[in-house]
């Protein structure tokens, strides 16, 4: 690894690609490797989900249901996670609802981050009466927790994922506005910012160009921290049946079809438990070292 580091610093002329200073700090890491690795092999099993699940995940065979794991007393290889009281398989409907869950956490990190970066930019950059009314929204939204407001506008607006995404994303936008309101804050007093306003550059391009590429790291950082955050509250809300719809094999739903039969078939709600647990814990050793990464008194 020295070796290749050393060839491409010659053939670069001495200096080193930000991939490869990124990718060098990432393999010195164990923990943030680990971390990367499972998410990757997440977000590839959902890809190919239809190439890898042995079943279609909603398919129900009443003759096998409740088989047991494969190394169990009259476990079959044929079903290797075992299958739930329908008799669908259990694999099949793991790898499935990875999908659920990523496009879940994705989908609400992207429009929490959006919104909550537009926010924070206004108030931070306007500061005065903006601030004051969008850091007064913030401080009201605060106030409510997280689960009364999911459950008020679940019932409001039924279920289904797009209501989902909706609620995890109104849940998580006020941390991005936070941060990206206290990065501005400090940012626009910089010598680049005012000279860009004194040169009679647009308001929209110096927010685009020089305040918001020097005000993003934290944002990629709470990124990664709010995708295992927002898995959990996926599979919460699913198992309370305010999640996606039951037809759609998710984690959570697993969970909750699962909670009658503790006893009798435990592996219909561990083995989605040992799932979630596993990626969350992923996500959050590549989200621990990315903090480090962007953290500047730990350059290298």
């Amino acid at each position: 690894m020295n070796t290749a580091l050393k060839a491409e610093t010659l053939q670069s002329g001495g200096k080193v690609s930000a991939f490869g200073k990124f990718r060098r700090r990432l393999l010195k890491s164990r923990p943030g490797t680990v971390g990367l690795s499972i998410v990757l092999l997440v977000i590839l099993t959902a890809v190919f989900a239809e190439q890898l699940a042995p079943y279609d995940p909603t398919r129900i065979n009443m003759r096998a249901k409740l088989q047991p794991l494969w190394f169990m007393e009259k476990g079959s290889t044929a079903h290797i996670l075992g299958t739930d009281s329908l008799g669908r398989d259990i694999l099949s409907r793991l790898i499935f609802g990875s999908r659920v869950s990523l496009f879940v956490g994705f989908s609400s990190i992207v429009l929490g981050a959006s919104l909550g970066v537009l926010f924070g930019l206004l108030a931070g950059y306007y500061g005065g009466t903006t601030d004051a009314l969008i850091s007064w929204v913030m401080n009201v939204q605060l106030s409510f927790p997280f689960v009364l407001l999911a459950l008020f506008i679940m019932a409001a607006f039924g279920g289904g994922m797009t209501t989902l995404i909706i609620v995890l994303a109104i849940g998580a936008w006020v941390r991005y506005g936070r941060i990206m309101r206290g990065q501005v804050f400090s940012v626009k007093e910089e010598t680049y910012v005012t000279s860009a306003i004194a040169a009679g550059i647009s308001l929209p391009r110096i927010l685009w160009r020089y305040v918001m590429p020097n005000s993003f790291s934290p944002i990629i950082v709470i990124a990664s921290f709010t995708m295992a955050e927002t898995i959990l509250a996926e599979a919460g809300l699913s198992f309370l049946g305010l999640g996606v719809d039951p037809s759609v094999p998710s984690w959570g739903q697993m969970l909750a079809d699962g909670r009658d039969y503790i006893q009798s078939a435990w592996w219909i709600a561990v083995v989605p438990g040992l799932a979630i647990s596993v990626v969350v814990l992923g996500i959050n050793l590549f989200g621990d070292w990315l903090r480090d990464y962007y953290d500047p008194r730990l350059k290298i």
